[in-house]
């Protein structure tokens, strides 16, 4: 287990210079003020998996630093695994969680996690202290806190972000596993209510992820920035002057053989110039890449068989950019290297014109700033932004291009629906794994750029109102100072009841 060096980033005051941003920074800052005074003599403590790669490491250090500026004491831990066999299980768990089949849970893979649990609370025991507020994110460290609580009486709160609206055998099993390390906690914190397990119904808080809108991936970008990004990522061709030296580690795109190399090998992407529909998601079953692509290719394909399409020119123009990590770069990712294979196979197998209408991107993760502008860039190049996941826990990708006020096309997957309201901030798929239904939305968001247009504007107020980071902090300081006087209470308690037994 290692501590992660969290940089300070945006201050608090630079939010008061977006007039969009003001009202609900001094609703959050105003109340925050009152919520951190009880919490200041207690350290709190992020535990997740990974440094890099998800929603959940790249959420963290945004989150740390604010409550910092606040005045509170915020540390990020990461927990380790010396057997790659703990990550393949506890990956098999999270696609149980999301319904999907899986390899059946033996006794050895419980002595696997327990044993990988009792180490990291061993080296956790020497980070924390009495009272002190932890918060476990997602099933991979979720067996620490039993061990933990062994030896330091801590505040254990698990942090769930995925979930099902729906069980079944696979979500039973993977629940059942889970339930007996989930005891030894104080509090829980879900996305959403429908992704509660019924063993689970006290203590529980919903909290929406939120977006920072003056991350680098969200901050809004000048035309200059933003061909910038897009040149000194490798992106764009160009023989203009180079204001900023070109990232050190480039953007690869899939060749027609199978191969990644530079972008600019084949024909220009055409960021600045086609309408660009972009899912960036990390290369996952659930994120339903293939079914979007084997739609956009329908799509193509229809146009080629009905030439008196009105819409034909927008169409013909349109490209589709697939991008997601450099899975050698995340750390114990084999399904995401699996995922991208795949999708490299069907990729050959379209013919030549298809292939140079879908483009296929590895990120560079070496760094975070430089990817998340790259991201940015993507998403502010495109004229939709799609998330088509097959299960999605929340889904930051489509919140991220709502605050962009860029179209977007989602699936009703249970945490994008309850961000985007269909035909009022964007569209929202019921069948993703449907390829002629995606092409159907596709053609008919490509044909109507007015409504899409019209649609972004709700979309951004959406976020503005309900989805940003300040009001997701100020959910998470009611929950600490929520269970911070349960603690309090339940210790006075026992003092009290001690101190009348002695005396009886």
């Amino acid at each position: 287990m290692y501590q992660v060096e969290i940089k300070e980033g945006v201050r608090l005051e630079n939010y008061r210079s977006y007039a969009s941003l003001l009202p609900s920074f001094n609703a959050f800052y105003n109340e925050a003020l009152l919520l951190k005074r009880p919490l200041r003599r207690r350290t709190i403590w992020m535990v997740n998996s990974a440094e890099q790669g998800g929603a959940v490491a790249e959420i963290l250090p945004r989150k740390i630093s604010l409550l910092r500026q606040l005045g509170l004491k915020a540390e990020w831990l990461v927990m380790e695994a010396g057997e790659p066999q703990f990550f393949s299980l506890t990956k098999n768990i999270h696609n149980l969680i999301h319904g999907q089949s899986g390899a059946e849970i033996t006794a050895d893979d419980v002595a696997l996690y327990e044993r990988i649990s009792k180490e990291n609370a061993q080296q956790l025991a020497q980070h924390v202290h009495q009272d002190d507020i932890v918060v476990f994110h997602d099933p991979q460290p979720a067996g620490i806190a039993q061990e933990l609580k062994k030896t330091v009486d801590v505040i254990a709160i698990w942090r769930c972000h995925i979930g099902l609206n729906y069980s079944n055998a696979s979500t039973d099993q993977a629940w059942s596993f889970l339930y007996p390390y989930l005891r030894a906690y104080d509090h829980f914190v879900f996305s959403d209510a429908d992704y509660i397990p019924e063993s689970l119904s006290s203590n529980v808080s919903i909290i929406h992820p939120g977006v920072d809108p003056l991350s680098h991936k969200n901050r809004p970008l000048t035309l200059h920035k933003l061909t910038g990004i897009l040149r000194n990522a490798g992106l764009l061709a160009s023989s203009h002057p180079e204001l900023y030296p070109r990232y050190q580690h480039q953007v690869t795109r899939l060749t027609s053989n199978g191969t990644f190399g530079p972008t600019q090998n084949g024909s220009d992407i055409g960021l600045l110039f086609r309408p660009i529909i972009t899912q960036v998601s990390r290369w996952d079953k659930l994120k339903g890449f293939l079914s979007l692509m084997e739609g956009f290719v329908k799509l193509k394909e229809d146009l080629t068989n009905n030439p008196r399409n009105r819409n034909w020119q927008r169409i013909r123009n349109a490209r589709l950019v697939l991008a997601g990590p450099d899975p050698d770069s995340v750390a114990n990712n084999l399904e995401g290297k699996r995922v991208l294979q795949e999708l490299v196979e069907a990729y050959v197998a379209l013919p030549a014109q298809l292939k140079e209408d879908v483009v296929i991107l590895k990120l560079p993760m070496h760094s975070a700033k430089e990817n998340a502008l790259i991201v940015n860039a993507l998403q502010r190049c495109s004229y939709l932004v799609v998330q088509n996941s097959i299960q999605e826990g929340f889904g930051l990708t489509a919140t991220e291009a709502m605050v962009k006020r860029i179209g977007v096309l989602t699936s009703s997957a249970c945490g994008l629906r309850n961000q985007v309201r269909d035909r009022i901030d964007g569209r929202s798929l019921r069948h993703p794994e449907n390829p002629k239904e995606v092409a159907y939305y596709l053609e008919g968001l490509l044909s109507s750029p007015k409504v899409v247009e019209e649609m972004s504007f709700s979309a951004e107020k959406r976020v503005l109102d309900h989805f940003l980071i300040f009001r997701q902090l100020t959910q998470w300081l009611n929950v600490f100072h929520w269970v911070s006087q349960a603690k309090e209470s339940a210790q006075s308690a026992g003092q009290a009841n001690g101190f009348y037994l002695a005396e009886v």
